[in-house]
């Protein structure tokens, strides 16, 4: 069988991202410290190290925060560099302009890379251009894309309204990531709609902090139910009181919960051109 060079890079990558090969992602996104401020008390190289071997599948960081953490973290994690940002002192912080580009990534060791769209802000329009303009970059250098999208803004009375969780999810889809990050809607049978509607895999936000751990992972549990790939928790681990039994709590029920995700959109992406 003959694989061509383009597909196997990518397919490549994707295996490294979905490396428990049950089409499940945990991934815990560590970039809110250029929208908020420091992630935590501790450094985080030390939390790095906490979440290591946990289960989580990857990790999302922004590239400078590579110059302070040890690679050896990240032989049984991925690493997606996260490509823009903003932060909530800006007039207009639902708006994220680029700060790394994917070449750069690839140079600082990136399995992939992540947009962030906010649908309804002021800038959507810059937000939309710039997550189809590394869609090209990404199909250029065999990178996946992770686009995590979002209805926010003046006009977003609901963002968690099923309507605009899938807009946010087929947007994604068809500007070309290979993954989406979005809200949950609510409900496992919203979700369930949500991933019907897009042809690649659907893993959701974590959302604001919450002291019940226990509602967290009913969360999550919900959410599989409905056809979801996976999380996307940040917040409700890295502040957790102890950031590596959370997240490994929350791996357990991602790769271990019977509920079947659909895998189309996992499969399509991780096969192989032959």
């Amino acid at each position: 069988m003959a694989v061509h060079n383009a597909s196997f890079a990518r397919g490549l990558r994707l295996r490294r991202l979905f490396r428990h090969g049950d089409g499940r992602l945990l991934v815990v996104p560590l970039d809110h410290s250029v929208t908020d401020g420091p992630l935590r008390r501790g450094d985080l190289n030390s939390l790095l190290g906490e979440l290591a071997g946990t289960g989580v599948d990857a990790v999302v960081l922004h590239k400078g925060s590579l110059r302070h953490v040890d690679h050896n973290w990240f032989g049984a994690m991925s690493l997606i560099v996260h490509l823009n940002a903003s932060t909530r002192h800006a007039p207009d912080p639902d708006a994220k302009y680029l700060v790394a580009h994917v070449e750069e990534a690839l140079r600082l060791g990136a399995d992939a890379v992540s947009v962030h769209v906010n649908l309804g802000s002021r800038q959507e329009a810059r937000q939309v251009a710039d997550l189809a303009a590394v869609a090209g970059e990404c199909d250029h250098s065999n990178v996946p894309l992770l686009a995590m999208v979002y209805a926010r803004g003046p006009q977003i009375a609901d963002s968690r309204a099923p309507e605009l969780v899938a807009h946010a999810a087929s947007l994604a889809a068809d500007l070309g990531a290979d993954i989406v990050k979005t809200d949950y809607p609510g409900t496992p049978e919203q979700m369930a709609d949500v991933v019907r509607a897009c042809p690649i895999p659907v893993i959701v936000a974590g959302g604001p902090r919450t002291a019940d751990t226990e509602a967290v992972l009913a969360q999550v549990s919900d959410a599989l139910r409905g056809g979801a790939a996976g999380v996307a928790m940040g917040r409700n681990v890295f502040q957790a009181e102890r950031p590596g039994r959370t997240a490994a709590a929350i791996a357990r029920l991602v790769h271990e919960s019977p509920h079947v995700p659909d895998r189309d959109g996992v499969n399509n992406h991780l096969a192989l051109t032959s």
